[in-house]
């Protein structure tokens, strides 16, 4: 399988607007447009009944206290966890692009709605929801697609991976409300083929010059 996307090239820096968070000199980080990203596939086995797609953070620190201080960094060194930005499945077998903005344009305090979803997939949710758990303002389940928001001073660049599976079952075998890991863990046995491309974004000053 390919994956390409005409938002940003594979290894590249993801422009703000595909972003939740972006950089801002007063106040470190401002909201951001938090549209999804144009992604196209192609050569997936014939065999393939649906489509996954999941959108991952590898480089997310495992520790929140240094998260976001005015008076230090998250050390290069701290060990990273994983964060999933998006969750989409049941993707029909004859779909072989997403639109650019089509899942996501702006940001809905307390999440988007889900799981169903356009043309009847469905959206897991993402881990704003679990980011958000105890904000007063901002909880709750954050369905679909909600674009990067690196801690400001995080010494890392972070890499976003979009993969798309091609599976051999028409349906994940999950019901309710469900979370990325829990869609990858469901879908080993039924992957077919898979391909990625990587983003990068910062909200760090001194890595933005």
């Amino acid at each position: 399988m390919k994956l390409h996307s005409d938002s940003f090239p594979d290894q590249a820096v993801i422009p703000e607007r595909y972003a939740f968070g972006k950089y801002d000199a007063q106040n470190k980080v401002a909201l951001a447009d938090n549209i999804n990203p144009h992604l196209v596939w192609s050569q997936a086995p014939d065999k393939t009944k649906s489509f996954v797609i999941l959108c991952v953070d590898t480089d997310v620190p495992t520790q929140p206290d240094d998260v976001n201080q005015t008076d230090r960094e998250v050390p290069s060194n701290l060990p990273r966890t994983q964060f999933y930005h998006w969750v989409l499945v049941d993707i029909a077998p004859n779909v072989t692009e997403i639109a650019e903005g089509s899942y996501a344009q702006g940001i809905t305090p307390r999440g988007k709605s889900g799981p169903l979803s356009l043309d009847g997939t469905r959206q897991g949710l993402n881990d704003f929801t679990s980011w958000f758990a105890h904000d007063r303002d901002m909880n709750g389940d954050y369905f679909g697609y909600d674009g990067p928001c690196p801690p400001w001073n995080d010494s890392l660049v972070h890499h976003y991976h979009f993969t798309v599976y091609a599976l051999d079952i028409e349906r994940v075998p999950l019901e309710g409300k469900f979370t990325g890991a829990q869609v990858l863990e469901a879908i080993q046995a039924h992957i077919l083929a898979q391909a990625s491309i990587t983003g990068t974004y910062t909200l760090n000053a001194r890595l933005l010059t």
